[in-house]
This record gives structure tokens, C-alpha cells and sequence, in this order.
């Protein structure tokens, strides 16, 4: 399906898991198709970068879940910053450790999982919500909780797919991808190029195949689809973009960069290139 079609099947007040990590391997045609929508009112499950900016930007995001929102090379997303500064989202701010196991707990349909991270921390503090349950067994351990984090559905990014569903990642990191896609009640992937089942394995290892059919809803072939993140090793990080997003107003960048569909965006980030490399 294409990026406007998968994103037709969302609707306002889903929750919503984001794949990749940071500023790498961001399922970023699908958030700008989702940017293109009418959605809102979404719960974002993230390990977040500029997909959350983006989102929290346009005030589309009424709760975000996440251990950070960062660009890496950038420590702090400005625009999710922002509208963290000006209170437009409620925060579930955990550990990382408490997010894996959260999207374990769903994908694996428990009410929760245990875990130590958290405890002895403020995240206890900021997160009233979370309880503790102390151990059956003779140790007595007291330990945190952690709530499945249930999705109504999922976006992620690969290098290769099928159009079955099955994914692949080339790169050196899974992040909690394959994850996302089996807490969700729909997970949709775009992928570099979708390519015949056989050839998923013909020259890398059966391992890469992260993503597995049966999770997934739909496939998007979407080259470049996660610029201006990396998705490595078909091409890095857009470090010149990346820096042109951070430091532009967001409804300039909106206007120049996002009014239109994956084609004009493209075209406009080709066009800014050659206008930068000629200052």
C-alpha cells in the first residue's frame, strides 16, 4: 500500500507506537503522511526523535511515552522541547529498561511485567501511577510493575520487506522494532524496497529478518523513508538537514518542506541542498 493509504487506517485517539531510535531509522515518510491527515489526539509510544517533534509540533500529540526525544548529534529535540515548555502534551517519561519491557509485556499480551529499573528513582515519583508487586517466591523481592504499553498500531522502517510482511533490517541495531510491531493491534512497515521473499535471505543471514509476517498489516515501499534520519547502510544521517529542522521555526519549516505529499518533499530537500551548497 502506499504511505497516505496505510496512514488511512488511523484514526484520532489511537495510541500510537513509533519504531527506530532517535534520529535513526525513523519511519519518516509515514509520519509525514500522517502530518498530511487529519489524525490527532494520539498517544505516542517513541523512542523519540523528530517523528515527536514533528508530531508534537503540529499538535498532534496529546500524551507522549517515552525514556528520551533526541536527535543524537542534537542531544535534545528542539520542537518537542518546545511544546513540552508551553505544556501542549502530557509525559510518561521512564527508563529505557521500563519501556522494553513494557512493549515485551504487550507483545506477549501480560497485564505487565516486573523490572528493577525505576526503583530508588524519581521515575516513581513522576509516574504516580506505577505500582510495585513484591516477588512470590522466598526472595521477597520488591520490584516495579511495568505496564504493558498496548498499541492500537505501529510504524517502523526497514531495509528491505516482502510484500507479505516480512522485514528486514541490514543495519548494525534492531532497536525494539519487531517489538512495536507485535504490541500493536496493526503494524504498518515501510521499507527501502520491497523485494521477492527468496532475495530477503539470498546474500544476508536468516537473523536479519526481523520483522515477521504475521505482525504486520501492510508494506510501503518508500525509498529515502526515513530522511532525514539515517538507515544504515543504504544511506546515513542528513546531518545539514537535520541542523536546517532544528534551528527553523517550525511553520516555516512546515510550509517549505511538508505542504505537499512524499514526492514534493523530496523535491524541496534536493532543492535546499543545491541552494546551500552555492552559499
Amino acid at each position: 500500500m502506499s504511505a497516505d493509504e496505510a496512514v488511512s487506517r488511523l484514526e484520532s485517539g489511537m495510541t500510537l507506537g513509533i519504531g527506530g531510535w532517535g534520529s535513526r531509522r525513523k519511519p519518516m515518510a509515514l509520519v509525514r503522511a500522517l502530518l498530511r491527515s487529519r489524525v490527532t489526539d494520539l498517544t505516542v509510544v517513541s523512542c523519540g526523535g523528530p517523528d515527536v517533534g514533528m508530531l508534537a509540533a503540529a499538535g498532534r500529540i496529546r500524551k507522549l511515552v517515552a525514556a528520551f526525544a533526541t536527535l543524537d548529534s542534537i542531544p535534545l529535540e528542539p520542537h518537542y522541547r518546545a511544546a513540552r515548555e508551553r505544556g501542549a502534551l502530557e509525559l510518561m517519561e521512564i527508563d529505557e529498561a521500563m519501556f522494553l519491557w513494557g512493549l515485551r509485556a504487550a507483545a506477549n499480551r501480560l497485564p505487565f511485567m516486573p523490572v528493577r529499573a525505576g526503583l530508588g528513582s524519581d521515575v516513581m515519583r513522576v509516574n504516580p501511577g506505577l505500582r510495585t508487586v513484591t516477588s512470590p517466591y522466598a526472595d521477597g523481592e520488591t520490584l516495579v510493575a511495568m505496564p504493558a504499553l498496548r498499541l492500537d498500531a505501529a510504524l517502523v522502517h526497514v531495509s528491505r520487506a516482502d510484500g507479505r510482511g516480512n522485514g528486514q533490517y541490514l543495519g548494525p541495531d534492531p532497536y525494539f522494532d519487531d517489538l512495536f510491531c507485535e504490541a500493536a493491534e496493526a503494524a504498518y512497515v515501510s521499507c527501502e524496497r520491497i523485494v521477492d521473499t527468496a532475495e530477503l535471505t539470498k546474500e544476508t543471514a536468516p537473523q536479519t529478518l526481523l520483522i515477521k509476517r504475521h505482525t504486520v498489516a501492510g508494506v510501503v515501499e518508500a525509498p529515502s523513508g526515513a530522511h532525514f534520519t539515517s538507515c544504515v547502510p543504504d544511506y546515513g544521517r542528513d546531518e545539514a538537514f537535520q541542523k536546517q529542522y532544528a534551528t527553523t521555526p517550525w511553520a516555516e519549516f512546515a510550509g517549505r518542506f511538508l505542504d505537499g505529499d512524499e514526492h514534493a518533499y523530496q523535491s524541496a530537500v534536493r532543492d535546499w541542498h543545491e541552494e546551500a551548497a552555492h552559499e
